[in-house]
Formats: C-alpha cells, structure tokens, sequence
C-alpha cells in the first residue's frame, strides 16, 4: 500500500469521526456533559489533523484515535451510564449498571499503541523492557489524570446532576480504581497482541 492509499485511508477515518461528531452534538443529553465528554476527543482529533504534516502516525494508531474518540462522542451524546446498547445488556443479564464506562476505559489502553509510535519515533528508546514499562507507565498516569479530572468537577460542581453524569459512578464507590485498571489491563493486552501487527506499519513509515 503505497503513501496515496494510505492518506485516502486517514481522510475516510477523519470523515467518519467527523459524521459521528456532529450526529453527537444533536439533541445530547445534556450538552454540558455532552462538551466535558467530548472535550478529550475534540482536543485529541485537533491536534492530530495540525502535525499531520509534521509527524504521520501509522495507520493503525489512527485507526485507534479515530475509535477512541467515536467512543467518547457516543457516551457524550447519551452520557456513558445510559448507552441505550449496554442498558439493554444491563437489562438482559440483570447487571447492577451499564458498563460502556468500563468498557470505554479498557479500550482507552489502546492508546498505549500510540505512546508506544511517539516514543520510538521521538525518544532513544528501543524496543524492549524499558519501552513497554515506560509506556504502561504513561498510560496510567493519563487515566490517572483523567480520574483527577472527573473528581475536581464534582467539586466545583458541588454534586450537580451534570458532574455526576460526567463522574458515570453509578453507585460504586471504587469506580475509579476499577477504571484505571482496566485500562492497564487494556493496554497491557494490547502491547501482547499488536505489539507485532504495530512494529509493521512502522517498518513501512521508515521505508516511506
């Protein structure tokens, strides 16, 4: 696949994040959730579209961008403890809450793939120990951060049914504990499955 085929792909994915966006941002359920939810997403694609000219990423960590944000534009619209699919799941299997929150941040380990894509193509890091630990490490501290965040707005907030939609605990009072392993769990699994798959579409870059 040559360079063409390869930005014809990235323009299909942007248009398709784009198409979700804007659907996200009709009638949400509440657009000041709707734009703290989307916030991450919104910033993400930004600044991706901006150093597109400056630094490519592979298509596969696109691809991953483009999921992750999709994500996030959907629990947005509906906030994420009322996805209508995990309701129906929540229903069906009589679980105690809907789990796209869970879902969504064992998923967010994907991007361990894309920190793994900056630090070998800006650091002197290698392949080995040091870049998997490092890389894990950097995606726990932004899960972290990101928990950080979802807290502070229930304090500035003060409890408003806006905050703590955005929170998503639905009850559980380790809900961030549950988050932030899970999206160790995410990205460990996805360094063990695409580590091989990612390390090809970087030998095609350094061809290009």
């Amino acid at each position: 696949m040559n360079s063409r085929q390869h930005v014809k792909i990235h323009a299909t994915l942007l248009i398709i994040v784009l198409i979700v966006f804007i659907w996200s941002v009709i009638k949400p359920s509440s657009y000041l959730d709707w734009l703290a939810e989307v916030s991450p997403g919104i910033v993400a694609i930004t600044v991706v579209v901006c150093i597109y000219h400056k630094f490519r990423f592979t298509t596969f960590s696109y691809f991953i961008i483009a999921l992750l944000s999709i994500l996030t534009f959907i629990g947005g619209h509906y906030t994420y403890s009322e996805v209508p699919f995990f309701n129906w799941i929540k229903d069906e299997f009589h679980l105690q809450r809907n789990h796209y929150d869970r879902f969504g941040h064992f998923l967010k380990g994907l991007l361990a793939i894309v920190i793994r894509e900056i630090l070998i193509r800006k650091t002197p890091l290698t392949k080995g120990a040091w870049l998997t630990g490092i890389t894990i490490s950097i995606l726990l501290a932004i899960a972290a951060f990101y928990e950080i965040i979802e807290w502070l707005s229930t304090r500035i907030s003060k409890g408003s049914k806006g905050a703590k939609d955005f929170l998503g605990m639905q009850g559980d009072k380790w809900d961030a504990q549950w988050d932030m392993f899970l999206a160790l769990l995410g990205a460990i699994l996805a360094l063990l499955l695409f580590t091989k798959l990612h390390d090809k579409f970087l030998k095609r870059i350094n061809k290009s």
